[in-house]
């Protein structure tokens, strides 16, 4: 279990960073795909900035369950723009990714947790 969460976590984690730097760099289909839902280059550096510290806090055992949620929370914004856009598929993968988070966030909380005898991850 341990393999597949540090998989898991490291996978997340550099999805998250990724997608905030394609943000904040004001990749041009971001721009254009988030900008016809209303997105401003403002919004969306901001939004990376975001999707970025929240995915350098996944990282981090200490912030971890902060990060996941900021993640997730970025996560669960694109995945509605992605419906209003009608991209069911990448849609599903957005939430997929939700999902997982939500395992990280549940398991790190179980580490956390007086008695537990592993330490954390």
């Amino acid at each position: 279990m341990k393999i597949f969460f540090k998989v898991i976590l490291l996978v997340l984690v550099l999805l998250a960073i990724s997608f905030g730097i394609t943000k904040i760099v004001l990749m041009p289909q971001d721009v254009e795909f988030f900008g016809s839902y209303g997105f401003t280059k403002p919004i969306l550096i901001a939004y990376g900035i975001t999707q970025l510290i929240g995915g350098i806090m996944l990282a981090v055992p200490i912030s971890r369950i902060i990060g996941a949620i900021i993640v997730a929370a970025t996560f669960i914004i694109s995945a509605v723009v992605l419906v209003i856009a009608g991209k069911y598929a990448v849609t599903f993968i957005t939430l997929i990714c939700v999902l997982l988070l939500g395992f990280i966030i549940k398991r790190s909380l179980k580490l956390a947790a007086p008695g537990t005898n592993e330490t954390q991850e």
